[in-house]
């Protein structure tokens, strides 16, 4: 028993000041890539300072998306991340995390039935199209997000005498993104239910 209640918690992967990373579970050194590929197996783990102890677990998971990207495998747009980099500090940056972690179960619910469709249709191009619109859907969607955080990101606003842009009154602002989420998630679910029952 004890064994599986070890089996449930995560593993830990120790982070040392020469960059080298540690598996505690297999007592092995392990590298950004074992890490992404435990990510892909589902096999949950944290990463902590090996010093001090610090959860260090978002930043190593931001350097293997990093890796990835520079390995020409490009998921992220460059207009989703320009608009993404500025809600830094944006008062509104506290709704992101949750928001695009809602949009992606949306997206991971109905992932099996993706795959089914990509095995059914591989090499027929017409048989293809749903999931290819599904695709370009969720990746607008992703960008319609950010740009419903930060309007002025999409250009929005009216430029005054010193050349700045004015932002609309931020409660009125805040209420009309809310809504606009609100829509875009149920139109975006719709649109899998729609894509399930064809299926």
């Amino acid at each position: 028993m004890a064994d599986a209640n070890r089996a449930d918690e995560p593993i830990t992967i120790k982070k040392y000041a020469n960059r080298r990373l540690y598996n505690t579970a297999t007592s092995s050194y392990v590298t950004l890539d074992h890490l992404a590929q435990m990510v892909r197996d589902g096999v949950d783990f944290t990463v902590h300072d090996a010093k001090s102890g610090e959860d260090i677990t978002r930043q190593v998971l931001t350097h293997i998306i990093v890796e990835e990207e520079s390995k020409g495998t490009n998921l992220l747009p460059l207009s989703f991340l320009r608009q993404l980099i500025s809600l830094y500090g944006d008062s509104l940056q506290s709704m992101v995390p949750s928001y695009l972690e809602q949009t992606m179960k949306a997206f991971s619910g109905n992932e099996d039935h993706m795959r089914e469709l990509m095995e059914q249709s591989f090499g027929a191009n017409v048989a293809m199209k749903p999931f290819e619109d599904m695709a370009r859907q969720n990746m607008a969607m992703f960008e319609s997000a950010v740009k419903m955080f930060n309007p002025m990101a999409a250009g929005g606003g009216e430029n005054t005498a010193s050349g700045q842009r004015e932002k609309p009154a931020p409660s009125a602002q805040g209420e009309g993104n809310m809504d606009e989420m609100r829509a875009q998630l149920d139109k975006l679910q719709k649109q899998l239910n729609e894509l399930s029952k064809r299926g």
